[in-house]
């Protein structure tokens, strides 16, 4: 007999797992109907791949922890008087290569151009299109996946990522740092203990 799930163990479940459906066999014209359809809505992410189309809808854990992390890279930015640009969840496609992503968050160092610098992507539950690889043919320079806790750095040398142990864009930012205060009370907290711990170093 199947466990009998309450609304209290339903509405748990929605707060903590990214709800996801793929499908396969789409083509490029059914993507782009797709995103017109959901237009301006950040509820839906969609995902495209060489005919497979993802589209997750963020649990509230995987957007707190993605906005945490991106308003801490943004105060560490304006600390150290980097110059970064955010766009957001930016849909970034490409026909040629049949793919799309919306990143989390991403970045252009400097002025922005038709391809983000840095893309952060939340790996919040297991499943879905490889984001790597759409990344990679889209020619972002560098993603940083939070997965299982951890902050991993994929830098682009010529036409694949190789796994770094920092940033090559943002050297300067300590990201076992970032990595600690994402388990803060509050993001305010986080971003208040960032900047003293900078200040501190001086």
């Amino acid at each position: 007999m199947p466990p009998v799930t309450t609304s209290m163990d339903a509405a748990v479940v929605e707060r903590s797992i990214d709800q996801r459906v793929v499908l396969y066999g789409v083509d490029w014209s059914q993507y782009e109907a797709v995103l017109a359809i959901r237009g301006e809505s950040a509820a839906v992410r969609i995902a495209y791949l060489e005919g497979v189309l993802e589209l997750m809808s963020p649990s509230q854990e995987h957007e707190r922890l993605k906005t945490t992390l991106a308003r801490l890279v943004e105060a560490y930015a304006e600390e150290l008087g980097l110059e970064l640009e955010g766009i957001g969840s930016w849909t970034l496609k490409r026909q040629e290569h049949e793919r799309g992503v919306e990143p989390d968050e991403c970045y252009s160092l400097g002025p922005v151009r038709e391809v983000p610098d840095l893309a952060l992507e939340v790996i919040w539950t297991n499943g879905g299109l490889d984001k790597l690889e759409i990344y990679r043919r889209l020619g972002v320079d560098e993603v940083w996946l939070w997965r299982r806790g951890e902050i991993e750095v994929y830098v682009l040398h010529g036409d694949r990522y190789e796994r770094a142990p920092r940033s090559e864009l943002l050297p300067q930012i300590d990201l076992a740092l970032v990595r600690s205060l994402l388990d803060a009370p509050s993001q305010s907290a986080a971003v208040r203990e960032l900047r003293a711990r900078l200040r501190q170093r001086g």
